[in-house]
């Protein structure tokens, strides 16, 4: 069935149903481009199948199943796939477990993952908490890991559409409303710069503000010697920045036309409770959006061990990527079946679909 999916030209998704490790012994090594999934919480949730992950007495055990199925999940990776591992944390006799973590650094050690970012998933608005002796929990860990060290990104998918910079009275405004006239007198004024420095530095400002007008980059920060410390540390012995700023007296931060990369903290509000119905815990289709356009390429496979109720499947779907899911609960899936089926054209999705033996 695996092999027949793949070799497809199809991008409805198949949906697994059985236990995620078993099926992934079945997968040919490196078939899949990209997976994400969000593994039930360790002792939060009942779920609708006894003896699944998350029912452990043991954090330790949990942990353990998880990384069994991680391990798997390595080997069906393409060399240049990437793994997004949204997973909560919890609490024993009031101590704060730290699993994500734990998951996280026991993956990069024993495995030989690659963890590339770890993001903060910023719930917003979050659950209410009636604890009297601790914060509110409003956040969770999305991880990316990769198998190697170049592997697939299209880092102009994570980029937030900049602002505009324009021409008002003969002058040139970058997108955050710098015009350079600032830049201009510190450097005039100057006791710390030669003159030559200081004429160099006058002559690549004007080519800087010239970028800005024919839109080659966005916009622009200049650090001057004697006036703004440099970007990361003084030293010239760690720091290229200030090596330049020691031998020119001056550099500048050029910000890129497309606007600036996505940060580590995501602002996504979680699923609506009214819209759940039998899974208590399904993450956004936000959240798994930009890891899909980014690590994902456009004939790639994605693939999701704990898939509960589909978003993974229905977002790689409206993005045009085959998927495949697995998931151990027969009624996750119907659901799932049942929402990938109601697109937004409502037209029907087709989809491949058996009972793991």
């Amino acid at each position: 069935m695996i092999s027949e999916y793949l070799s497809n030209n199809s991008i409805e998704p198949l949906l697994i149903c059985g236990d995620s490790l078993e099926i992934l012994k079945t997968f040919p090594d490196g078939c899949i481009n990209m997976a994400m999934t969000s593994p039930p919480y360790w002792r939060k949730r009942e779920y609708d199948v006894e003896e699944s992950i998350g029912l452990e007495k043991k954090h330790t055990d949990y942990i353990d199943n998880l990384l069994n199925i991680f391990r798997e999940l390595h080997r069906v990776l393409t060399p240049s796939g990437s793994f997004w591992l949204n997973i909560g944390d919890s609490y024993l006799n009031k101590n704060l477990v730290g699993i994500p973590w734990r998951v996280a650094i026991k993956m990069c050690d024993e495995q030989g993952w690659i963890l590339r970012n770890s993001i903060v998933w910023n719930k917003v608005k979050g659950s209410p908490d009636n604890s009297k002796d601790k914060l509110r929990n409003v956040h969770e860990d999305l991880f990316h890991f990769v198998k190697s060290k170049k592997y697939y990104y299209d880092v102009d998918m994570t980029r937030k559409a900049p602002l505009k910079p324009k021409v008002q009275n003969g002058a040139v405004i970058s997108a955050t409303g710098v015009t350079g006239v600032r830049y201009k007198r510190q450097i005039e004024l100057s006791t710390a710069l030669t003159e030559i420095q200081k004429q160099n530095a006058l002559l690549e400002l004007n080519v800087i503000l010239e970028q800005i007008k024919e839109g080659v980059i966005a916009d622009f920060r200049m650090i001057i010697k004697g006036q703004q410390r440099t970007t990361h540390s003084d030293s010239s012995k760690v720091s290229g920045r200030a090596k330049e700023l020691e031998q020119k007296g001056f550099y500048f931060l050029r910000y890129h036309p497309d606007g600036a990369k996505l940060g580590d903290v995501w602002d996504i509000i979680p699923e609506d409770t009214q819209e759940r119905k039998l899974h208590f815990a399904p993450f956004p289709a936000d959240l798994c959006r930009t890891p899909i356009l980014t690590t994902c390429p456009h004939d790639g496979v994605i693939f999701d061990p704990f898939c509960g109720t589909g978003t993974t499947m229905a977002v790689a779907y409206e993005n045009g990527r085959k998927s495949i899911g697995v998931d151990i609960s027969q009624a996750y899936l119907d659901y799932a079946k049942e929402r990938i089926r109601s697109d937004e054209q409502g037209q029907g999705v087709l989809w491949d679909f058996y009972q793991a033996k």
